[in-house]
């Protein structure tokens, strides 16, 4: 019983669980992407892909009954820069971001 409640709370819509920090827009399907799904997509872990969103290079969306995730645009763009990009914007971007969560 306890495991149905809890599956079936985390189906419901975000502004019912009371996630009002990000502001997401609606999009359709086709362009969204879970927090879980991007992160197995990019390889990393979804406490990152959270970190992702809170610096800007993911965006926040919600699918058409209001799930929160991301959109596959920015998890493309993001996969494109990992493969791209440099050990030292790597290192500037990780700096950058650091700096942003003081």
């Amino acid at each position: 019983m306890m495991r149905e409640e809890r599956q079936q709370r985390r189906s419901r819509p975000r502004s019912e669980h009371g996630y009002f920090l990000l502001k997401a827009d609606r999009v359709e399907d086709d362009a969204w992407m879970s927090q879980p799904e991007a992160g197995r997509y990019l390889g990393i872990a979804l406490t990152r892909v959270g970190m992702l969103i809170a610096n800007g290079h993911l965006t926040p969306a919600e699918n058409s009954v209001g799930q929160a995730g991301v959109t596959t645009a920015s998890v493309e763009a993001e996969k494109t820069w990992r493969a791209n990009a440099t050990i030292r914007a790597k290192f500037t971007r990780l700096l950058k971001d650091t700096i942003n969560w003081f």
